[in-house]
C-alpha cells in the first residue's frame, strides 16, 4: 500500500504517559501535510494516515 506521504524522517513520539515496558501504546508522527498513527511494538509496520485536518478534529474530540 503507497500513501503517497514519506515518513522515513518523521520523529515519531510516544505519550509520556505510557509505560515503558513496550506496552500497547501508539506513536504518533507529524508531516507537513499528514499526521502517521502506528503500533509502537511493530514501528515497520503500516500507519494509519490522516490528513492534518482529521488529526486536528480527533484530538478535539477525544481530549477532556
Amino acid at each position: 500500500m503507497t500513501t503517497g506521504h514519506d515518513f522515513s524522517r518523521a520523529q515519531w513520539r510516544k505519550s509520556s504517559r505510557s509505560s515503558g515496558n513496550g506496552g500497547n501504546c501508539v506513536e504518533l508522527a507529524v508531516i507537513a501535510e499528514a499526521a502517521g498513527v502506528r503500533d509502537s511494538k511493530n514501528a515497520s509496520g503500516p500507519a494509519l494516515v490522516l490528513p492534518s485536518a482529521a488529526l486536528s478534529a480527533l484530538v478535539a474530540s477525544v481530549r477532556p
